[in-house]
């Protein structure tokens, strides 16, 4: 297997991209432990798929940072090097495996953690959430709604917790958002023009890897909008109840003028614009190219591969339980990476552009304006933070300290993370087929308008 890479070798590559939604509806995994927390005992954890996300963000940084709340019983990951790389890189003294129900027979671990392809997410979360485990996943959920389903199911047979990691409900900015919508600054809310823009670097990367193939990511409109559907769930306190979409596929992909297999190996690397050398970067050298021969990942795609399959240009409508409409769109091609938003009220606009590279105001501050119907205009400054606008390390309190206190609501039910994928899947559903998609035709649940 050179440059062929079928869904079993992607088991337990890491899902990659940014995270804050709790799907249990509690304060989170430590509240759950509480008893092992009374006496003084640590959370034990188990980790499936070692690429990046796993062994940075749930690996080393839960190790350095939470060593009194965590201990680390079990690695997973179908590629033997990488894992191995990664349990360096961790600082992480336990065993590995390559066989996931192996680990959880002879571990027994209280939580495990699902960084692996999103496809494969609904398997392993099953499986965890089965063996008597709390389960925290990467996003998305899963990949389409009969899987989203049967993860549902299980949540409700065992009883277990699913928590989802959507970290940008955390992030100040988009908290204030919530805040000002919520305080009635701009009364009632009617509408949202929501534009999200990924640009030739960040955008790039989503077709250098298996997310540009549906099989294993869904599309964009489930890995990537997944977190855009959670905010915009979050922001109108309501579900969706129909979605109308057109989706494209115009820059990436079969739409190139040259080609190769991977950068590294292309005859165009002086020519293109895309080339980009990966073994510049010491972190993916470690857990991709040196360890590649395994199971033949390439991390460094060529992004006019003409496997490609998914969109890289995406517009919806979205119809909300409460009456809220939403024009939403993201480019996967832009100059610049961040977004434009506004939302419309009876009584005012609040609108902000935010860039996250290449920002207005130098890393500052990010910008929100209200402007009040025959009012004044207002403007709140914000101050910038690393870490997906400052909600990492948020999230990460939340679920390892365990804090109680939700003023803003950023921990969702178990109903949120699912209609978070659910609106991408009816977004790509109605793209195929050139019809609108009622969200109740998808799965047992039904939309509602939340208290």
């Amino acid at each position: 297997m050179k440059n062929k890479v079928n869904r079993r070798d992607f088991l337990a590559t890491s899902a990659v991209g940014a995270v804050g939604a709790l799907l249990s509806g509690v304060p989170g995994v430590a509240s759950a432990q509480g008893k092992k927390q009374a006496t003084g005992g640590k959370k034990r954890v188990a980790l499936v798929g070692t690429g990046s996300r796993g062994a940075g963000f749930w690996g080393r940084n839960v190790l350095r940072n939470y060593s009194d709340q965590v201990e680390y019983v079990g690695l997973c990951d179908l590629n033997p090097g990488r894992l191995e790389a990664a349990r360096k890189y961790m600082g992480a003294s336990c065993k590995t495996y390559t066989d996931f129900d192996l680990m959880l027979k002879e571990q027994k671990p209280d939580i495990v953690i699902v960084c692996t392809t999103d496809s494969s997410h609904d398997t392993l979360i099953i499986k965890g959430l089965e063996a008597g485990c709390d389960v925290i996943t990467e996003k998305p959920l899963t990949t389409d709604e009969v899987k989203c389903q049967a993860i549902l199911d299980a949540q409700k047979r065992t009883g277990k917790q699913v928590i989802v990691t959507f970290n940008y409900r955390y992030s100040p900015h988009r908290a204030k958002m919530w805040e000002l919508i919520n305080s009635g600054e701009i009364g009632e809310l009617t509408s949202i023009d929501f534009h999200w823009y990924l640009d030739t670097s960040h955008g790039a990367d989503y077709f250098r890897r298996w997310h540009r193939r549906r099989e294993f990511g869904g599309s964009l409109w489930v890995h990537k909008a997944t977190h855009h559907f959670d905010l915009l769930g979050w922001w109108t306190n309501s579900e969706p109840e129909e979605v109308f979409a057109y989706g494209a596929l115009e820059f990436y992909g079969k739409n190139g003028k040259q080609r190769g297999v991977n950068c590294r190996t292309c005859p165009h690397a002086q020519s293109c614009d895309f080339y980009w050398d990966m073994n510049k970067n010491e972190y993916y050298k470690m857990l991709y190219s040196d360890n590649e021969k395994h199971d033949g990942y390439l991390r460094d795609g060529c992004v006019f591969r003409e496997d490609i399959d998914i969109f890289d240009k995406m517009c919806a409508s979205i119809k909300y339980a409460n009456g809220v409409q939403v024009s939403y769109s993201l480019t996967a091609y832009s100059p610049y990476e961040g977004y434009r938003i506004a939302f419309n009220g009876t009584k005012g606009r609040i609108d902000a552009w935010i860039q996250e590279s290449n920002p207005v105001h130098d890393g500052e501050y990010d910008e929100i304006m209200i402007t009040r119907n025959f009012g004044k205009r207002n403007y709140i400054r914000i101050p910038h933070a690393p870490g997906h606008g400052g909600g990492d390390a948020l999230l990460h309190d939340k679920i390892w300290k365990g804090v109680v206190a939700d003023p803003m609501k950023q921990s969702a039910g178990v109903r949120d993370g699912a209609f978070s994928i659910l609106t991408g899947v009816a977004a790509r559903i109605s793209c195929d087929t050139g019809k609108p998609v009622k969200i109740a035709s998808l799965t047992d649940l039904v939309p509602k308008a939340k208290k």
